[in-house]
């Protein structure tokens, strides 16, 4: 999706949230700044004509691991949920709030971690990006730069499949995905609704 498409859909989300903009764009700016390396190559190389399962991390996670095939994007911490069950992702989305140490063992491992810059992570990004050996990507929900991409997508996990649609994916299915949840608090359930909202632009009903 180019970013004159998504940019209305955005511009609806700082609206309905409140968000900063002004707070993005200096989030992005800054991961610019951490990033030595810019390994979307290895990202699409993975994903265009494959099959992709999107890993969200609901509790339904761990009860559709069957499911979980062909090259695998992990929302967050639901790359713990997959390492523990021995499926080691190969991208994990994150915005870092979720981050630990085995984080950055799976990046040391192989996993691309894709880094994305919001206005309430920035504090996240100058403790992580630096420490992470392997191979990384760096994305935004604003206007993209050099070496920051917008794929399209809000939260971790649509954001994940909006990449998987963007790079090629032949096939994309999910897991781990509850959009119905109501045992959340309001941001989330604000959360929920726009991801339902942005994953149907791209033809995933979930």
């Amino acid at each position: 999706m180019q970013y004159s498409e998504w940019e209305p859909h955005y511009r609806e989300i700082l609206e309905y949230f409140g968000f900063d903009r002004a707070g993005d764009e200096e989030a992005a700016r800054i991961l610019a700044s951490l990033l030595d390396r810019d390994n979307l190559i290895s990202l699409v190389t993975i994903t265009d004509g494959n099959e992709v399962t999107v890993c969200g991390n609901a509790p339904c996670l761990k009860q559709d691991l069957a499911a979980v095939h062909g090259v695998v994007f992990a929302a967050d911490a639901a790359a713990e949920v997959l390492d523990d069950a021995g499926i080691l992702p190969d991208a994990v989305f994150t915005d870092l709030d979720g981050a630990t140490d085995r984080l950055i063992e799976m990046n040391r491992q192989g996993t691309i971690v894709v880094v994305h810059a919001h206005g309430d992570n920035i504090p996240l990004l100058k403790h992580w990006v630096p420490r992470f050996p392997g191979r990384i990507v760096g994305t935004t929900q604003a206007a993209p730069l050099p070496h920051v991409h917008n794929f399209g997508g809000f939260t971790d996990g649509d954001r994940a499949a909006f990449a998987a649609h963007e790079l090629g994916a032949a096939r994309i299915t999910l897991a781990g995905f509850d959009l119905d949840d109501t045992d959340v608090d309001p941001l989330k359930r604000g959360k929920l609704f726009w991801a339902r909202k942005l994953l149907a632009l791209i033809g995933i009903t979930a």
